[in-house]
C-alpha cells in the first residue's frame, strides 16, 4: 500500500504547488473590479413618505345601495294632461330649422309695401335670413307668431317626457351693435 500513497502525495504537493503559485488567471477579475471602483457612485433617493391612512365611516348604510338596478317609480297621483299639440312632420323644413336657437339672433326688421314687418335673422355661419309670421326657427319646431320692431315671438313644439307633446314660447331680441 506503501507504493499507492506515495504517487498520490507526489500528485497531491504538485498540485498545491502549482495552486499556490502567482498565475495571470485573476488579471480581468482584478481589472474588473478596479473598473468598477473607480466609476462614480450613484445616489439612492430616500423612500417618500406616505400619509398615515385615515379610516373612513360609511354614513350613508341607510339609503339604497348604488350597485342595486334603479326603482321605477311610477307618480300615481299625476296623469298627464292629453294635448293635440304636436309638430308636423310632412311639411318639408325651413333653413332656419338647421340651428339651434342660441345660433340665432335677430340683427334688424324690414317693413314691406302692404304694412307686414319682416325680421332679418343671423345664423352660425353668417348669413342673413328674412322671417315673418308663420315661418319655422330652431331645432324644437319653432313657429314664429309675433315679429316686432325689437323681438320675434316663437312658439316651440317640445316634448313632454311622457310621450306626449307640450307648447313653450321663446323669443328671439334684437342684437344691438
Amino acid at each position: 500500500m506503501q507504493g499507492f500513497f506515495r504517487p498520490c502525495l507526489i500528485v497531491g504537493m504538485i498540485g498545491l504547488l502549482a495552486g499556490c503559485g502567482q498565475g495571470s488567471g485573476y488579471a480581468d477579475i482584478d481589472r474588473f473590479m478596479a473598473e468598477t471602483r473607480a466609476k462614480p457612485r450613484g445616489h439612492i433617493e430616500p423612500l417618500p413618505e406616505f400619509m398615515a391612512y385615515e379610516a373612513f365611516t360609511y354614513s350613508a348604510s341607510d339609503r339604497r345601495s348604488p350597485f342595486d338596478p334603479p326603482i321605477d317609480v311610477q307618480l300615481a297621483n299625476s296623469p298627464t294632461p292629453e294635448s293635440d299639440v304636436k309638430p308636423d312632420f310632412d311639411r318639408p323644413k325651413d333653413v332656419l330649422e338647421d340651428f339651434s336657437l342660441n345660433q340665432l339672433s335677430m340683427v334688424g326688421t324690414l317693413s314691406g309695401a302692404s304694412g307686414g314687418m319682416f325680421a332679418l335673422v343671423a345664423d352660425a355661419e353668417g348669413g342673413i335670413h328674412r322671417v315673418r309670421n308663420g315661418n319655422y326657427l330652431g331645432q324644437n319646431h319653432g313657429r314664429i307668431v309675433g315679429v316686432s320692431e325689437n323681438r320675434i315671438e316663437i312658439m316651440e313644439i317640445v316634448p313632454n317626457g311622457s310621450g306626449g307633446w307640450v307648447e313653450r314660447p321663446r323669443t328671439l331680441s334684437l342684437v344691438e351693435g
